[in-house]
């Protein structure tokens, strides 16, 4: 639902609020005592009535904006609003962190290998030694 349609929800609503409020008030035979604890049952549901802030999006010149129509949120509203970035963040980093650890074994499983290995690591750096390899693979029964 786009904000035009919300602002023309918005004022059906209080244009039916205000015709509710007028045949409430307007005389209708009820006895003084009844009118009274109507008028006050009214005043008590705008005391509790809630101001409700939803979120809008709004593009000016190219760039999107989230907002509140509403006023200014209170601090539920901004954490709420600010609680995506963090676990984003949170998220990003304990990917980094998980990376960083897999990179480190594949590394020492790699040096584990050539220290451990029956040749010297100079062998693997000579030109001759892939020849040799596939020399060897042939002989192989």
């Amino acid at each position: 639902m786009n904000t035009k349609d919300q602002q023309q929800n918005q004022l059906l609503q209080d244009r039916l609020g205000r015709q509710i409020a007028a045949r409430l008030s307007a005389d209708s035979g009820l006895s003084h005592e009844v009118s009274e604890r109507l008028r006050a049952a009214r005043v008590r549901a705008l005391a509790r009535r809630k101001v409700v802030s939803t979120p809008v999006l709004g593009v000016t010149g190219g760039v999107a904006t989230l907002g509140f129509d509403a006023g200014q949120p209170g601090f539920w509203g901004r954490l709420a609003s600010a609680l995506p970035l963090v676990a984003l963040a949170a998220g990003l980093v304990a990917i980094n962190v998980i990376q960083n650890e897999n990179r480190a074994e594949e590394v020492a499983e790699v040096d584990a290998a050539l220290l451990t290995d029956d040749l010297p690591p100079a062998a693997y750096a000579d030109p001759g030694f892939m020849q040799f390899l596939n020399s060897a693979g042939d002989r192989a029964p």
